[in-house]
């Protein structure tokens, strides 16, 4: 289930090659965990995602340790932990990728298949993002920075999905549902994203 032992020094620093295989996985390596959700379906007719979606999360809030997140794409959130779960508990949701404050990357979904991270949404004035769109969660919230280590994740998971998909855009959560939702936040910044970009 698990890849890889963690980063030893500052991952922001470390050699990292990505690439999807054509199975639509990471392989397992240093920095790299695979943990399957089950919360995930057949794209429509097998279509090629074209649109990489940025998010954020972390469970409870603000809160940055433990495997709350994982928990929770894997229908197994301890929902006593907190009293915020509740807020959470009939949910169903998973992305294809988490990238936590530390750098390391979490693969929960392969890319030729359907993670259930958009909701109701649209780009272009097409509805479902999810069927033609890759979810990339970051450990974080709206309005605290991001990390180096995060950043340079990012960069080498977009270049990697690139590779593997035609990808043609790049959209934060808020912009494809607007007015339900805010994430990635003022706190990223697109332009340092756009310049790790191969």
């Amino acid at each position: 289930m698990t890849a890889a032992e963690p980063f030893a020094d500052n991952p922001a620093d470390a050699a990292f090659d990505l690439t999807i295989q054509p199975d639509g996985w990471l392989p397992l390596q240093a920095g790299v965990l695979h943990h399957p959700s089950p919360n995930h379906d057949q794209r429509p007719n097998s279509e090629d995602p074209y649109l990489l979606v940025i998010h954020n999360i972390s469970l409870p809030p603000g809160v940055f340790q433990g495997d709350a997140i994982i928990d929770f794409f894997q229908n197994r959130l301890d929902l006593s932990a907190d009293p915020w779960f509740e807020n959470i508990r009939d949910l169903r949701v998973s992305a294809h990728f988490l990238i936590r404050r530390d750098g390391v990357i979490v693969q929960f979904v392969p890319t030729l298949l359907r993670a259930w991270h958009a909701g109701i949404s649209s780009f272009e004035g097409r509805e479902r993002c999810n069927d033609f769109s890759i979810g990339i969660e970051l450990e974080g919230t709206d309005t605290l920075a991001y990390t180096d280590a995060q950043y340079a994740r990012l960069g080498a998971l977009a270049a990697a999905i690139r590779v593997r998909h035609p990808i043609r855009a790049v959209q934060g959560h808020e912009h494809i549902a607007p007015g339900r939702k805010t994430d990635p936040g003022l706190a990223f910044d697109w332009k340092r994203f756009g310049q790790g970009q191969n």
